[in-house]
């Protein structure tokens, strides 16, 4: 892989973040999501931001 293939690669989303979280937590991982404004929590612009980029089923 070059490096030009490489930084276009895309990460996963914020939804997909999300929900592999869930995930986790649902088979006992012991992780909490973060209360809405707490420090490293998702800001209300990232969710904005995501649903631009979100796929249309």
């Amino acid at each position: 892989m070059t490096t030009k293939t490489a930084a276009k690669a895309k990460k996963p989303g914020l939804y997909a973040n999300i929900q592999a979280k869930k995930k986790r937590i649902e088979k006992g991982s012991g992780e909490t999501m973060r209360k809405k404004g707490a420090k490293g929590a998702p800001e209300a612009g990232a969710f904005r931001q995501a649903e631009k980029t979100a796929k249309k089923k």
